[in-house]
């Protein structure tokens, strides 16, 4: 591996100007680790309804092409509109995931995008890879444009298949990486030196850069482990072009003004059912 892969972080982390101490906290952790989390941010039952919808989304979408895209052998990923999760209005206004975007994207950011991973039985170890392109704002300035908040909707097992990020990793320079996500295989003895599995619970939510080098490990379990996703983005980062959320209107004019404010997709007179292009090149493996 050449020694330019090892990024280094920005000398100045950018903690906004009266930040209370968890605000400054969480911009810290995601500039040095790349990885926060919040536990028992909602109930348990929460999170079982979240299931609930998941798993009704899933079902519609591979009842239809291009209903879900491959992440893997075994392994699905679904966008989904806002208005297929019962507790999305409960999830971008909670009070942690509003402190942590503001405080890391600024008062503007942008909510660009919800879906869900689903690693089944039997799916395998991905290639570690970060989920886009580093943006030029974060080569260049040191900034973070986008985060990625997950929500697990089981309690993570040692046989799941548990999620494995290589923290610090944000900052890597994507010297010899396929598609500018993929480090060559050289690599992989750094990033296993640095992993950390996660056994997130139901209730629990984490927030990361998609910059940080992940992957999904072997589910050698029976179960699947379905994870939410909630993307959003600094102003002009560019990630919405890349989804394809949408609400109604009646939807939209109910929502929050704090909310409201944050939502940039369009707002259409009837949803249509979303044709999945956000496939991370297929994850390089193959279709699910």
């Amino acid at each position: 591996m050449s020694d330019i892969a090892a990024g280094t972080p920005p000398r100045e982390i950018p903690v906004p100007e009266g930040a209370t101490p968890e605000a400054a906290a969480a911009v810290e952790g995601l500039y040095t680790r790349g990885v926060i989390a919040q536990q028992g941010a909602f109930t348990r039952e929460w999170a079982a309804e979240m299931r609930e919808d998941i798993d009704a989304a899933l079902a519609e979408a591979l009842a239809r092409p291009n209903g879900a895209v491959g992440r893997g052998p075994k392994r699905h990923y679904v966008e989904i509109h806002p208005e297929q999760l019962r507790g999305w209005v409960d999830l971008v206004d909670h009070p942690w995931v509003r402190m942590v975007s503001e405080a890391v994207l600024g008062p503007d950011y942008e909510i660009v995008e919800l879906g869900f991973d689903v690693p089944g039985p039997g799916a395998v170890n991905q290639p570690w890879h970060r989920d886009f392109p580093m943006p030029a704002e974060t080569r260049e300035h040191g900034r973070l444009t986008s985060l990625a908040f997950n929500l697990t909707a089981v309690d993570t097992e040692e046989d799941m298949g548990p999620f494995e990020v290589a923290p610090g990793t944000q900052w890597d320079l994507p010297e010899g990486f396929d598609h500018e996500m993929f480090p060559p295989k050289s690599a992989y003895p750094r990033y296993e030196a640095l992993a950390e599995r996660k056994y997130p619970r139901m209730g629990d939510i984490s927030a990361r850069s998609a910059l940080t080098i992940h992957r999904g490990t072997r589910n050698e379990s029976q179960k699947s482990r379905p994870v939410l996703v909630l993307g959003i983005d600094a102003p002009g980062a560019g990630n919405a072009e890349h989804h394809s959320m949408a609400v109604t209107k009646p939807f939209h004019d109910a929502l929050p003004e704090r909310v409201r404010r944050h939502v940039v997709c369009p707002v259409v007179d009837e949803l249509t059912p979303i044709t999945q292009k956000h496939s991370i090149e297929g994850l390089m493996m193959g279709e699910a």
